[in-house]
Order: structure tokens, then sequence, then C-alpha cells
């Protein structure tokens, strides 16, 4: 079992920014293929962005490209989401996700990962 806390989030302006974090516990973070996703009220969950366990890499929905930035440190079983330029299209409650191997093709998936967190609320005024 692995269990995720986010924290960071907030109200801000937009163009503002906010960071992310996700905590997690439980069996070897490092191991771990990492995601962040959102909902808005009345939509379904995207998919934000992910991080690959073994060499990091990171993946990114078009929407996010340029403005967000997702990291690791396996030494603090922590994820981060940093996010510049903020919109009010980014509102939404914020997700973190845990996978294991998942493939870089089905990041997007909220099927591929095993294990949430309870959300984080971002709201971005205009």
């Amino acid at each position: 079992q692995v269990q995720l806390v986010e924290s960071g989030g907030g109200l801000v302006q937009a163009g503002g920014s906010l960071r992310l974090s996700c905590a997690a516990s439980g069996r070897t973070f490092s191991n771990y293929d990492m995601g962040w996703f959102r909902q808005a009220p009345g939509k379904e969950r995207d998919f934000v962005a992910a991080i690959s366990w073994r060499f990091r890499l990171p993946y990114y929905a078009d929407s996010v490209k340029g403005r967000f930035t997702i990291s690791r440190d396996n030494s603090k079983n922590t994820m981060f989401l940093q996010m510049n330029s903020l919109k009010p299209e980014d509102t939404a409650v914020y997700y973190c996700a845990a996978g294991v191997q998942v493939a870089p093709l089905r990041v997007a998936a909220g099927s591929q990962y095993d294990y949430w967190g309870q959300g984080t609320q971002v709201t971005v005024s205009s």
C-alpha cells in the first residue's frame, strides 16, 4: 500500500504561481511512476503531468506545457508540481497518483495508477 497526501493548493490570481506537493508513505516511493490529474466541477478527470520512477522522464498535457513543471525527490518520498502562469481554467481539484510500470504511452490514463491522494483544491481567479 502507498498512501499519498497532497498539499499546496489555494486561491491565486491569474498569472500567479502555486507549488503542489505529494507526500508518499508506505512502500518504496522510488519504484512508482507518479502522476498529477485534475478534476473541475462537472467535468471528467484530466491528466496533467507524470514522471517516471527510473529516469524521471516528465510527461505533460498540452494544456500545461511550458507552464507546469513536475519533479520528484525520491529521498524525501515527495513529488512536486510547480504551476506558473496560472489561468482560471486551471481551477480544479488536483490529485496525485502512483502506479507500477506505467507505460509511457499510457501515462495519461488514470486506470494505470493504483493509488490516489485525496486531492487539493486550486482556484485561479480572473
